[in-house]
């Protein structure tokens, strides 16, 4: 007796619509008739979006399951499509490469929208506006910091390294208030709890059964 293998059979080439729709877009290639060859493929595309009701959410659904006609029949499907067709070169062609910002921050910990905030409060004038951004920019420094390092850090240092960060050119008043940095750590602590309580219920949703009675 002879089995029929998958690893005898034909690569799916979208598996998610199973084999015997690929089976019947092979078989629409053999139709001569190009108005059979038509009423045919409209067939199986209504097939293919009740396997996939998914896709419903997704714009342009009648478009994606036309293409994804195409694409399982190696794009050698002659019919009147209603859309235009992805092309073949595109399908398969690498994404053009993404330069990436390569500035260099010198506390990496702060991030660089800090750095920016930075280069902002130099630009504006002095007053009370300034002040507070400076203020701000001071605390969410101290907040980034005990976020990654997770250790006591001083009003002190943090002010050293704003002073640093915009050269010299911000006025940081050294008795400046930030917030305590046990309510930072405080905060980030319950943070971190109610994210591990929140992944825990999902889980709990998704795999747990109800108890029948």
């Amino acid at each position: 007796m002879e089995y029929d293998y998958n690893t005898k059979r034909k690569k799916l080439i979208l598996p998610e619509y199973g084999r015997n729709i690929q089976k019947m877009i092979a078989h629409i290639l053999t139709i001569e008739d190009r108005d059979e060859r038509n009423k045919a493929a409209k067939t199986v595309i209504a097939v293919m979006g009740n396997l996939n009701p998914h896709l419903r959410d997704i714009n342009d659904f009648k478009h994606k399951l036309w293409d994804h006609l195409a694409i399982i029949s190696d794009f050698k499907l002659d019919i009147d499509y209603p859309y235009e067709i992805i092309e073949k070169e595109l399908l398969f062609s690498r994404p053009e490469k993404m330069d990436y910002n390569q500035k260099n921050i010198r506390f990496k910990h702060y991030g660089r929208s800090i750095v920016m905030m930075i280069d902002k409060a130099i630009e504006m004038e002095e007053g009370e506006e300034k002040k507070d951004l400076v203020k701000m920019i001071a605390n969410h420094m101290k907040k980034s910091y005990l976020t990654w390092n997770r250790e006591a850090v001083s009003n002190e240092n943090i002010l050293k390294d704003l002073r640093t960060l915009s050269n010299d050119k911000l006025e940081v008043d050294p008795d400046l208030e930030l917030s305590e940095t046990r309510d930072i750590l405080a905060k980030n602590a319950r943070k971190s709890r109610g994210k591990e309580s929140g992944d825990n219920k999902g889980r709990g949703k998704k795999g747990g059964k109800k108890k029948q009675l």
